[in-house]
C-alpha cells in the first residue's frame, strides 16, 4: 500500500499572511490522521514564509504518524533536525525568489556537501531522503551519499500534463524508479500531484510513497480537510489495484 504524506505548509500561508495564530497547522495534522495520513510533511525554510520553528515542534508532539521534514542543505537545518529528531528528512534545494520548489537537488554537482549531511543527520538516527529530478546520474549519486531514499521530483510531469510530453516525463520517472530500486534506494514522488494527474504516478514501479500538500489543500477550503484526505487515499487505492 503507497503511504500518502499531506503536506501542510499551505495551511500556514494562510495563518501567516495576517500574521495571527489560525489557522493553526497542528489541527492540520489530527484532521489529516482522521482522514487516514499515513505521514505528515511539512517544510521549514529559512526564509520561514510559512511553518516557523514552533509549529515544527509541536507537529512533532502531535503527530501519531511519521513527520517528514523537509529541509535546505544547510548547517542551521541539520542542527534543527538533529535537535528535533523528524522520522526523516528530505532534503531540497530552496531559492529565497521561488514562489515553490523549482526543481531538484543536484547531488551530482554538490556531493561532497550532501554526502556530508546525509552521514550527519543518519549519525543522529535519522533516516534521510533526497528530493531530485528523474535523471539517472541524479539518482547515482543519490545512492553513492548513503542516503535512504529519494522523491522524484513530478514536477515537470505535472506541468505538461495532457500533452504528448506527459508520456515521456511519465518515462523518465519510470526508469529513474527502477533504477533507484535497483541501487537499494526507497522510491517516493511527489511535486505537482492532483486528483486528474495522479493515477499514472500511483502505478510507477517499486514507489511506496506520495507527498501531497498544494492540491490537496486546496480541495480541502470546500470539502474540509479530513474529507480531502480520505479521497487522496481512496484515489491512489483506486490506481494502485487497477
Amino acid at each position: 500500500m503507497i503511504r500518502l504524506g499531506v503536506n501542510i505548509d499551505h495551511v500556514a500561508t494562510i495563518r501567516q499572511a495576517r500574521m495571527i495564530d489560525e489557522p493553526d497547522p497542528v489541527w492540520a495534522v489530527v484532521l489529516a490522521e482522521l482522514g487516514g495520513a499515513d505521514q505528515i510533511t511539512l517544510h521549514l525554510r529559512e526564509d520561514r514564509r510559512h511553518i516557523q520553528d514552533h509549529d515544527l515542534d509541536r507537529v512533532l508532539a502531535t503527530a501519531s504518524v511519521p513527520v517528514n521534514l523537509e529541509m535546505a542543505v544547510t548547517d542551521e537545518m541539520v542542527g534543527i533536525a538533529l535537535e528535533k529528531k523528524p522520522h526523516i528528512v528530505c532534503l531540497v534545494p530552496e531559492k529565497r525568489q521561488e514562489v515553490t520548489t523549482e526543481g531538484g537537488l543536484n547531488v551530482a554537482n554538490n556531493f561532497d556537501t550532501i554526502k556530508k549531511t546525509v552521514t550527519s543527520l543518519h549519525g543522529g538516527g535519522i533516516r534521510v531522503s533526497l528530493f531530485i529530478d528523474p535523471d539517472p546520474d541524479q539518482v547515482q549519486a543519490s545512492s553513492d551519499t548513503g542516503a535512504d531514499a529519494v522523491e522524484l521530483h513530478t514536477g515537470a510531469y505535472a506541468e505538461v500534463w495532457g500533452k504528448e510530453e506527459a508520456i515521456r516525463e511519465l518515462a523518465r520517472l519510470s526508469e529513474a524508479a527502477l533504477l533507484a530500486h535497483r541501487l537499494g534506494l526507497r522510491v517516493h514522488a511527489g511535486h505537482g500531484l492532483n486528483v486528474r494527474n495522479l493515477a499514472p504516478v500511483v502505478r510507477l514501479p517499486h514507489l511506496e510513497e506520495l507527498n501531497i500538500g498544494h492540491a490537496l489543500i486546496g480541495r480541502a477550503i470546500f470539502v474540509g480537510l479530513q474529507e480531502a484526505v480520505a479521497e487522496y487515499k481512496t484515489l491512489i487505492a483506486q490506481a494502485e489495484y487497477r
